[in-house]
Order: C-alpha cells, then sequence, then structure tokens
C-alpha cells in the first residue's frame, strides 16, 4: 500500500476555507509569463479530469503570452483560464488569499465564522463555526446567500464571496439570506477574529449527555493537532459504555485527520481509497491499531463535508457505528494546495475518493442509517431532536437492542 499522504497535507474541508488539500512548494517561475506557466503545467499534470473540461488545454499555454507585463496580469490570466476548468475547487490565491487559507490551516482566521460553497448555481452556507459572529447571528447550514452587501451573489465564485465577507475585525457585512420556505431576510453581522475551534465536549444548546455516554463534537478536521486531541479525549473516558461522534456542520478539514481518527476505531478494514487521474487507485486501511471497541453513533447534517464524509463512511461501511441525522453534503474530491512565487498558491482538485465499499459520494453525500432532521422550530425552541436519537440509539446498543429498523 503506497502511503496516501504523500509527506504533504490533503485538505479536505469547505470553509471560507476550502475542501481538500496537500500542501507542496513550486517556486520555479520567476517572471509573471513563467507563473502563469507554471500554474498550466500543474494543472495539465494534475487536474483530476484528463480531459480538463473537454477542451483542448494547449490553447491555453501561450494565449497570455504577449498581455501578461505584471504580477496582476498574469493573476487574472490565470483565473480566466481555471474558470474554464468549471470546477469550484480548483482555484488561484493570490498573496492575500494564499496567506488567509494558510492562517486557516494553522487555526485562525478574520471574518464572520462561516463555511461556503457553490451548490447548483447557488452560494450557499455549508455551516456556520461554532460560537462566532455567524453562528450567534443565527445563519444556518443550507442557507443560500442571495446578496452580500446589498451585490447579488449570482454567478459569484467562492473566492470572490469570500473576499467580500472576510474583512477587519469590527467592521460589519450584511448578508441576504434566503431560507427554504421563507423569504429572504437581511443579517448584518460584525466580523471578528476566528479561533478554528476543532474538539469540544460542549453540547448544541447545552443539553446533557447522560454522564455514561462520551460526547465528542469535532467542529473540523482543520486542525494539526485535531487527531491528538481526539485521541485524548477517548483515553480519558474508557469507563464510558459508549460514544457519540457529532460531525454535524463540520465542513472537513485534513485527510491525516479523518484516516487517524478513523482508525482509532477500526480493527482492520479500509478507511477511505483515492482515484487520480490515471485511474490510479490507493487505499488508506486501519493499522495502528483500535483505541476502544465500544458502541458508536455518529451525528451528521446537511452541513458535514469531505473530511466528515470519509469519517462517517468509513464507520457505516466497515458497520462499526450507526449513523443518525440527515444527507451529508456530498463532496468527495481531493485538493492540493501548491504554493507558487510571490506568495500566492493554487489548489488543484487532483483525486476523488470513495467510500471503503466503493461508492463515490460527491453530490450525493452519506445517507444515515437514521433520518432524523432538525428543523427550524427544533433549534428554536432549543430541542436538538438529533442528539435525543443518538443517545436513545447508544442506549439501545448497549442493552443488545436492535436500531436498524426502528
Amino acid at each position: 500500500m503506497r502511503n496516501i499522504m504523500r509527506k504533504s497535507f490533503i485538505f479536505l474541508g469547505v470553509f471560507v476555507i476550502l475542501f481538500g488539500c496537500i500542501i507542496r512548494d513550486n517556486v520555479f517561475a520567476y517572471t509573471p509569463v513563467e507563473l502563469y506557466d507554471n500554474v498550466w503545467r500543474l494543472v495539465n499534470t494534475k487536474f483530476v479530469d484528463q480531459t480538463n473540461n473537454e477542451q483542448d488545454w494547449n490553447k491555453w499555454r501561450h494565449k497570455y503570452d504577449k498581455q501578461i507585463k505584471t504580477n496582476e496580469d498574469a493573476y487574472v490570466a490565470i483565473n480566466t483560464m481555471i474558470a474554464s476548468l468549471n470546477d469550484p475547487y480548483t482555484k488561484f490565491l493570490d498573496p492575500k488569499e494564499f496567506a488567509e487559507e494558510t492562517s486557516s490551516i494553522k487555526g485562525s482566521l478574520k471574518g464572520i465564522g462561516i463555511q461556503i460553497g457553490v451548490k447548483d448555481g447557488k452560494l450557499m452556507v455549508i455551516a456556520p463555526i461554532e460560537d462566532t459572529p455567524a453562528e450567534k447571528a443565527g445563519l444556518l447550514a443550507d442557507d443560500e446567500i442571495l446578496e452580500i452587501d446589498g451585490v447579488s451573489t449570482k454567478g459569484i465564485t467562492v473566492d470572490k464571496a469570500a473576499d467580500k465577507i472576510r474583512g477587519k475585525e469590527g467592521t460589519q457585512v450584511t448578508l441576504l439570506i434566503k431560507r427554504k420556505d421563507t423569504e429572504p431576510k437581511s443579517y448584518t453581522i460584525t466580523r471578528a477574529e476566528i479561533e478554528v475551534k476543532s474538539i469540544s465536549q460542549k453540547t448544541p444548546f447545552d443539553m446533557k449527555v447522560p454522564d455514561d455516554i462520551g460526547y465528542i463534537r469535532l467542529s473540523s478536521f482543520i486542525s494539526r493537532n485535531a487527531a491528538s486531541e481526539f485521541r485524548s479525549i477517548l483515553d480519558q473516558g474508557q469507563n464510558k459504555k459508549g460514544y457519540i461522534i457529532d460531525l454535524r456542520s463540520n465542513p472537513g478539514g485534513l485527510l491525516s485527520n479523518a484516516i487517524y481518527i478513523s482508525d482509532m476505531f477500526l480493527d482492520g478494514g479500509t478507511i477511505v481509497s483515492t482515484v487520480d487521474r490515471d485511474g490510479y487507485k490507493e487505499t488508506s486501511r486501519a493499522a495502528r491499531g483500535v483505541v476502544t471497541k465500544k458502541p458508536v453513533v455518529v451525528l451528521i447534517n446537511k452541513g458535514s463535508a469531505s473530511a466528515s464524509e470519509i469519517f462517517s463512511g468509513a464507520m457505516k461501511d466497515n458497520h462499526r457505528a450507526v449513523i443518525v441525522g440527515e444527507q451529508s453534503f456530498g463532496k468527495g474530491l481531493v485538493q492540493e494546495i501548491n504554493k507558487l512565487p510571490y506568495e500566492s498558491g493554487v489548489n488543484i482538485t487532483i483525486q476523488k475518493y470513495l467510500t471503503p465499499n466503493g461508492t463515490d459520494i460527491n453530490k450525493k453525500g452519506i445517507t444515515p442509517d437514521i433520518v432524523v432532521e432538525l428543523k427550524e422550530e427544533d433549534i428554536k425552541n432549543k430541542n436538538d431532536v438529533q442528539l435525543k436519537k443518538a443517545i436513545e440509539v447508544l442506549n439501545r446498543m448497549t442493552t443488545g437492542q436492535e436500531v436498524a429498523a426502528y
């Protein structure tokens, strides 16, 4: 088995952050034209779709040679070229955007604490980050963002939207939000410095969980310390009869974290496979030794994406956990972050991933074993019906009762 990590970071998130990547240095270019050509070559050799969106990629190589005089010229040309791929996750990052992305991996960013993505041509809230201005303002997963500061988001890219939403701490941004079956509503939110927390044992709405059940809320897989922090909680909870792993509104993060945390529960078996542009398949298997064999319930919702879906898929396909909640987001692609000259970068979709059963969940998501919808009325009443069901299911599992048929 080849090492799926290849000494680099694979990021699988959806923040105003993004989904899925490996960080690499590609500092071969020195002039603006060479910078453009470097990006062309990287896409030509790495993009997951060999047809490059069914086009002749060679037509782009020297298309702007005479027009590119400055770095800014190169940035415009690169963005035009990349847009032709029609992949929302393959994108060029200018120095400002690259710095913001690397800071998010380190665990901090400035904005409102919202994770966004484009789905079916619409700018959507994937999830608000826990305990941030976005969450406190009442934004929810699956909200559609119609306007940012009065300007329509029709046709906007995730990068451009993120740039408009981010800003200096203390300043405000107004979002026009369309929620299912409701009239659009404006939310004016004050920006702040956002700490990206990964692990918490605090429940939404401060709901009480029985003392003999271990509750772990994993809000993202982005922190490089997420796996070790998760392991520490497991080690401290050896007296628990079972665990509820809450991945709701978790947009993803580092692939390594998804693999390592899955490995803590699996005594052998496949965790995830990735397939590249040439059809080469790499498989990551549980091999480190199981930390606990106690029953597990995993909570997911429509804001659970990418690395969350890898973990959920591994636990589901290996019959290691019961999945409770709502259909997940459906992001089954891996991106590589390539560092470029002038402190810029480019994210390129290089692989798709498959669950242990060989399922491609991209644009489909993970289907829960037990579907429980958390309605807006439940949120207003602080009634976490999904967590209540998870507790009920875990209690049944620990007493040997059937859980799949009710």
